[in-house]
């Protein structure tokens, strides 16, 4: 979905240099100089273009749902880790960068989504994604979004990464996170209290074509992943007259679950081993939230989270 907007933003900008109003394409050039470190600092949102009506649209037709288990108070900063990536990362986009939900469920707290930095070097689309709230997913934005003394500052960061798109098939529950610990050192580091995030119906969107790990397809798609920085899994859905087929998102409700904040104390020179045992919580944390409500949505009682 990005990458079409992307190539889409793009194409335009080639158009604008190609046609006769090129200057005003070097002077949108020297602007992404200028502004080049903004999604590193906190970004450039706006609340008129969060609040577009396309956004309510969107968020009705799966639909999807934020759903609060425990107060996050706005005297801290938090590290909202986000689960599964799926394909769309639908419920990071619905519930943290459109609407009302959050600021109601969770008031005096700022979400800031982090992205790939690839997208940000996109022609017009950076202006579009900085506007909607997503900054870089680099360690200096995270920083940058942590180091507010005020708290009240909420990193959502989607832990399973691009990889994790490639597991998204309708019924998985394998997250990609035993070697992902980035975030639990950027969380000591600030003392941002980590908070696991469980979005139900986010692999249901879409059917990805069969690419178990060590298939040629499997094999092809983790190379261009490492190659370009983003993954591309081959999936396909229902269109618009017609549910046979087509790149619409199947109708499937989505449910983004928030748990209850893990404390975290700030350690400015963490240890392996005090990295790795928060780590052990915040899976053991995960796991307790998805457990305690998936019956709620639809997962059978035998079904449990699978971590790599």
């Amino acid at each position: 979905f990005l990458s079409l907007v992307a190539e889409v933003c793009c194409g335009l900008f080639m158009i604008l240099i190609l046609s006769r109003f090129w200057l005003l394409a070097v002077l949108y050039l020297l602007w992404l100089y200028l502004d080049w470190g903004t999604p590193c600092t906190g970004g450039r949102r706006s609340q008129w273009v969060r609040s577009w009506t396309v956004w309510k649209y969107f968020r009705e037709y799966f639909p999807i749902h934020l759903i609060k288990t425990s107060d996050l108070s706005p005297d801290h900063n938090y590290l909202l880790g986000f689960h599964p990536h799926g394909v769309l990362v639908a419920g990071a986009f619905g519930n943290f960068c459109t609407g009302p939900s959050f600021k109601n469920l969770f008031p005096g707290l700022t979400p800031y989504l982090h992205i790939m930095p690839i997208w940000f070097g996109c022609p017009f689309f950076r202006e579009y994604i900085m506007s909607a709230g997503m900054v870089s997913a680099s360690k200096e934005s995270v920083s940058y979004v942590l180091n507010n003394e005020k708290g009240g500052h909420a990193s959502v960061i989607v832990i399973g990464g691009a990889e994790e798109s490639l597991n998204a098939h309708p019924g998985s529950l394998t997250l990609n996170i035993l070697k992902r610990k980035g975030f639990i050192k950027m969380a000591l580091k600030h003392g941002a209290h980590l908070v696991p995030v469980f979005s139900f119906g986010e692999n249901e969107l879409f059917k990805q074509v069969a690419n178990p790990k060590g298939s040629w397809l499997r094999t092809v798609q983790e190379k261009m992943q490492k190659i370009m920085g983003f993954a591309l899994p081959l999936f396909h859905a229902r269109g618009v007259f017609q549910y046979s087929f087509g790149l619409i998102p199947y109708r499937q409700p989505i449910h983004t679950v928030v748990g209850s904040p893990i404390p975290v104390k700030r350690n400015l020179n963490p240890t392996t081993e005090e990295i790795e045992q928060l780590h052990a919580l915040y899976l053991q944390k995960l796991r307790k939230l998805f457990e305690e409500h998936k019956r709620n949505y639809g997962i059978p009682e035998h079904k449990s989270l699978i971590f790599e």
